[in-house]
């Protein structure tokens, strides 16, 4: 148990990691063990109702309660720790329909960071944001698809004013939204084609991601045109 607090002291919310209220006789028992000042800074982390790091961080702390058994405990332990990631996939725009991720994909550099649509074991993402930009590839080979440049989707009329969908394990993390949501180009204090989610929502390891475009016509698309899709957040990582 010991080891335990020692590991838990970087995160807040900590009790969740636990599983515990401060009430836990083992856990009491532990602290006892510790000088009163080290006592006090756990007791704060465990017992603490909110989260008061930044960015996706902090919202992920405030999801640690949802996280699976096995990935808590690996936090608990330090076996796992919380890093900033964004899970991508590049596609091609070939019918009014793209999938950004697919059971049959395969991890590549430079065309998508994960295999199956799938995170591999023992991570979970909070994704915080979504990443959507569009280029337009020099051919259809794989190093000129991975040398293509990605810029804002203004300058794609068809895609802006198509629909975007995303979910997880078969349940929405965000219906059907218009794509207008990525045009950036008068809000220079954001990164380009990045929309920040107001309700984050957890991804675990070995669950289906789907993530699908949807457009209204293909008309002024041009031929070899991509699109990159990125999942923004915290991530639990070894």
């Amino acid at each position: 148990m010991l080891g335990l607090l020692e590991n838990i002291q970087e995160y807040n919310n900590a009790g969740a990691l636990l599983g515990i209220d401060g009430n836990d006789d083992e856990l009491l028992g532990a602290l006892k063990r510790v000088n009163p000042i080290q006592r006090q800074r756990i007791m704060n982390k465990i017992v603490s109702g909110g989260s008061s790091s930044r960015g996706s961080r902090g919202e992920m702390e405030k999801h640690f309660a949802e996280l699976p058994a096995h990935i808590k405990a690996g936090l608990s332990k330090g076996e796992l720790r919380l890093a900033d990631s964004v899970i991508y996939s590049i596609k091609p725009v070939t019918s009014k329909t793209v999938k950004l991720f697919e059971t049959q994909d395969d991890k590549e550099t430079g065309l998508r960071n994960i295999s199956n649509a799938k995170l591999p074991k023992n991570q979970s993402i909070l994704v915080s944001g979504i990443v959507l930009l569009v280029g337009v590839s020099a051919s259809n080979a794989k190093d000129k698809i991975i040398a293509t440049k990605f810029e804002h989707i203004e300058a794609y009329p068809a895609i802006a004013n198509g629909e975007f969908s995303l979910k997880c394990n078969k349940k929405q993390i965000v219906p059907e939204t218009p794509n207008l949501i990525f045009k950036t180009d008068n809000q220079h204090n954001i990164p380009v084609g990045y929309y920040k989610l107001a309700n984050p929502r957890l991804i675990h390891d070995d669950m289906l991601i789907e993530m699908v475009i949807e457009l209204g016509t293909m008309d002024g698309i041009p031929e070899n045109t991509y699109i990159y899709a990125g999942l923004h957040g915290t991530i639990t990582t070894p």
